[in-house]
């Protein structure tokens, strides 16, 4: 082995079938890209909304196809990597559709991305490995090495991993909704949104004159058949692209809040019940959403918030725990994730939690979060606590995973929750 300073690289020039392979592949998922934004959009959005979704991949796809020439092997090989691996969940979330959805144009098309994103993994590799340096000091080739190997787990961290969870997220199927029994009967409902939207959701009417909207509806059955159990009505919404409800999905729950406004004027016009006596319940997402919703509408009396975590970058500074390398480490990979979610979807990114718990009062919130839970929602949960001003309650629930409060603790989760919903919506002590 050669012990030398010097050290050689293979310059590996693109030639014609590298660049048509490239081509094809950003061909492919260009494709895709347009007709998933423009042409195969979801039940009451328009392509106009979209336009950012398409415009800027197909704009860095086309980008880097310009400069493929004039780039060094390395660089190549890494665009390769990036876009091929995204390619990659895209097409698996397009057989993940294909499943639930069943047969679609989006669907059919992001099968494509499967290969695509293949065969750009496999030129990536290919290209890394004919331009890799050869000979020179061991030490220094070791080195420069780790670097790389370091290089690459921070593009993993900052940049794939987060893109990834915003296609994710603003790309998930429609699960059927399944139909329960809460106890009471119901009836399938529609709640028009002030953007034009229709939602679905399964209303059971009240017995004690006061209401709880529950969000999301799929993942709040167990809390609703316990408010119908103490007399309450309840309304189970699906949120904005879920269920047979129309929009774009956003698994963030950005511009869910229209969707809970949309609800409680429902309540108040076609079910007659008193502003003064409409509550809220949301988990997880729907806890954010929830904060949010109460907030800036009077008309949201009490909220019972589990779960609540952090849904843009404008939350992560805020978080009560993490070492400040920890937030070095996190902020890149949140403020990415933001981005590509903005980009991706049809809404803007919402304010920050803490500054809007201030605006709660003089309406009552309840934060529950999970003593096992994650650890955003144990981080965040006492700050919001912490700056919105009474009526306000906060319960770490002792052995509770995320969003397992009423499974853990049953007796004194049925206490707290329906106790604060007495007092604050039916005034009793």
């Amino acid at each position: 082995m050669s012990t030398s300073s010097a050290a050689t690289t293979e310059v590996v020039r693109p030639g014609s079938t590298e660049r048509l392979v490239y081509f094809v592949c950003a061909a492919i998922i260009a494709l895709h890209i347009v007709l998933t934004a423009l042409v195969f959009v979801h039940p009451g959005t328009s392509w106009i909304d979209h336009l950012l979704a398409a415009f800027v991949p197909v704009m860095i796809l086309g980008l880097a196809a310009d400069l493929w020439t004039r780039m060094i092997a390395g660089l190549r090989a890494v665009l390769a990597l990036c876009i091929g691996i995204l390619a990659l969940v895209s097409g698996g979330v397009a057989v993940v559709s294909l499943r639930v959805e069943g047969v679609g144009g989006a669907n059919l098309t992001g099968l494509l991305l499967l290969p695509a994103g293949a065969v750009l993994v496999g030129l990536g590799v290919w290209l890394l490995w004919v331009s890799r340096k050869r000979g020179g000091d061991l030490w220094w080739l070791l080195g420069r090495r780790a670097l790389l190997a370091f290089a690459a787990l921070l593009a993993l961290y900052w940049v794939i991993l987060p893109v990834s969870l915003a296609i994710v997220a603003t790309d998930l199927p429609r699960e059927a909704v399944v139909p329960v029994d809460l106890g009471r009967q119901g009836k399938a409902v529609t709640v028009p949104t002030k953007d034009g939207l229709k939602l679905t959701a399964w209303y059971v009417p009240s017995e004690n004159g006061a209401d709880v909207i529950t969000f999301p509806r799929a993942w709040t059955t167990a809390q609703a058949r316990l408010l119908v159990k103490h007399g309450y009505g309840v309304l189970m919404l699906d949120p904005r692209g879920y269920g047979d409800s129309q929009g774009d999905p956003n698994a963030y729950g950005w511009g869910s809040k229209k969707d809970v406004d949309a609800a409680v004027v429902w309540l108040h016009k076609d079910a007659g019940v008193s502003r003064r006596r409409i509550g809220g319940l949301g988990l997880s997402v729907g806890g954010e959403v929830m904060i949010e919703a109460e907030a800036f509408n009077p008309g949201l009396k009490a909220v019972v918030s589990e779960g609540a975590g952090i849904r843009t970058v404008k939350e992560v500074l805020v978080e009560r725990g993490p070492s400040v390398v920890e937030l070095a480490l996190q902020f890149p990979q949140s403020l990415a994730q933001t981005v590509a979610v903005w980009l991706r979807g049809s809404e803007a990114p919402p304010s920050n939690l803490r500054r809007i718990a201030k605006k709660i009062s003089p309406r009552a919130v309840f934060f529950i979060y999970g003593e096992n839970g994650q650890e955003t929602e144990k981080a965040v949960n006492p700050v919001y606590y912490d700056f919105a001003r009474q009526p306000k309650q906060i319960w770490e629930v002792p052995g509770a995973g995320h969003t397992g409060g009423i499974s853990a603790q049953p007796a004194e989760y049925e206490r707290l929750v329906i106790g604060f919903y007495d007092r604050y919506l039916l005034g009793r002590k």
